[in-house]
């Protein structure tokens, strides 16, 4: 097994284990008075931690010349998209029962709700396109343009976290802080591009 594909096998692994933590938990009953909600926090928060993962691999890159990570980018992307799958399902399934009134009311009345759904929604063709042969299909260039939603998407999913706290708002402001980096990063970047291209020129 080479280096890539070792590494791969490692984020895919390493990946599943919280939400084995999570299950092992919910077997023995350990999840606290209401499992429901712990499950659903839990998952928001995963789904969350692996967007800004994914955005963390090209300043990672561009500061630390490590370049194999942008082999890992796509899984992490998708294990973003699989704990927002597994968060939807745990509300629709085993907090509304499939009421698809109570769901579309929940939306209505809790617009937290809604951007929740809209981030979701918006990963979906972020995840459809994440094969090589749809990069192909596309293009590069519109791939790219396409994958630049995981930027709304991550501020959607901020906006969501902030909205569900009552009152202990130290993660939020700290996963705020965390994107408000990343995403300088790039806004550095691409401002640095024409100040380059005066000094080759």
């Amino acid at each position: 097994m080479n280096d890539a594909k070792f590494n791969k096998f490692l984020v895919f692994i390493n990946s599943l284990i919280p939400l084995a933590f999570l299950l092992w938990d919910w077997f023995f009953n350990q999840l606290g008075a209401n499992p429901i909600e712990f499950f659903l926090r839990t998952t928001g928060i995963l789904t969350l931690i692996f967007i800004f993962i994914t955005l963390a691999v090209t300043p990672l890159r561009q500061i630390f010349g490590w370049n194999q990570l942008i082999k890992l980018r796509r899984m992490l992307g998708l294990y973003a998209f699989f704990y927002g799958v597994i968060h939807l399902v745990t509300y629709s399934i085993f907090d509304k029962s499939l009421d698809v009134s109570a769901i579309v009311s929940d939306i209505w009345q809790r617009p937290f709700i809604a951007v929740g759904m809209t981030a979701l929604v918006l990963m979906i063709p972020l995840a459809v396109t994440s094969t090589n042969g749809m990069i192909k299909r596309l293009g590069g260039k519109n791939w790219a343009r396409l994958h630049k939603l995981i930027y709304v998407i991550a501020i959607l999913g901020l906006i969501h976290y902030f909205w569900i706290q009552k009152s202990d708002y130290f993660y939020p402001i700290l996963f705020a802080i965390i994107l408000a980096v990343l995403l300088g990063h790039r806004v550095y970047k691409i401002m640095e591009k024409p100040k380059v291209q005066r000094q080759k020129a």
